[in-house]
């Protein structure tokens, strides 16, 4: 069976009351502390959500933010452009080229799912807050005010120590320390091939210089000149 309630008799008349009068008197025995804004600037945590910032260097023009938007507040309009083949022969390719990208912060939630959605990083939080308008239609604002707003964009906290490395940066150190091996063996392969060539070009140059030698020059051998003979050198027996 349930426990009966505890009844209301039982408790002390007034002390209700007596326990808000005790909160009351520790409030008005605390010095008043009061934020002279504008004059002094408020300590926003440091994942504050007060407006987005654009890095349009990243932007492809997906659309993707645009289309996840449930207040569709986000307004962008490119246009194509040809860019001509890096290599003779090669096949021209189009590119989206950013024209307009726009919020109207009148419509927006501050839901950041164009944030989470835009899969090339270029959205942002930043804790920008003061961008009150006198006239509605003015906070609709584009792309440079929006990338004035990325400078404001703290920067992510670090990393735990124990935390296990990103996906994405283990594949690009594993790729690197490949490439790294790679061309150390090939830096090997050629300082042997350079030693294999020295070697060969030693020993062929030994008996050529020992053949090229002066027999003239005392120690060297050779075949003897024979002596010279004519009408005028006098034989053995002559007188």
């Amino acid at each position: 069976m349930p426990e009966p309630l505890p009844s209301t008799r039982s408790r002390i008349p007034g002390s209700g009351l007596a326990k808000g009068l005790a909160v009351t008197l520790r409030t008005m025995t605390r010095k008043t502390v009061t934020a002279q804004y504008p004059d002094t600037q408020p300590h926003l945590p440091p994942r504050s959500r007060g407006v987005i910032g654009l890095f349009e260097e990243n932007c492809t023009v997906c659309m993707l933010c645009a289309r996840e938007c449930p207040d569709w507040c986000i307004y962008i309009d490119s246009h194509k452009e040809t860019v001509p083949a890096a290599n003779p022969g090669g096949r021209e390719r189009s590119r989206n080229v950013l024209d307009r990208f726009a919020i109207d912060f009148s419509l927006c939630m501050y839901c950041g799912i164009c944030i989470e959605v835009c899969p090339f990083d270029a959205l942002f939080w930043s804790p920008e807050f003061e961008y009150a308008e006198t006239d509605i239609r003015d906070l609709t604002h584009e792309r440079d005010k929006l990338r004035e707003w990325m400078w404001t964009v703290p920067a992510p906290p670090a990393l735990d120590p124990g935390a296990e490395e990103p996906k994405e940066i283990a594949a690009a150190r594993k790729t690197a320390d490949k490439l790294a091996a790679a061309e150390a063996a090939q830096a090997e392969q050629a300082a042997q091939a350079e030693q294999a060539a020295q070697a060969e070009q030693a020993a062929h140059a030994g008996p050529t210089a020992s053949a090229d030698a002066d027999p003239a020059t005392p120690g060297a051998t050779g075949p003897a000149t024979p002596p010279a003979t004519g009408p005028d050198t006098p034989q053995e027996g002559e007188s």
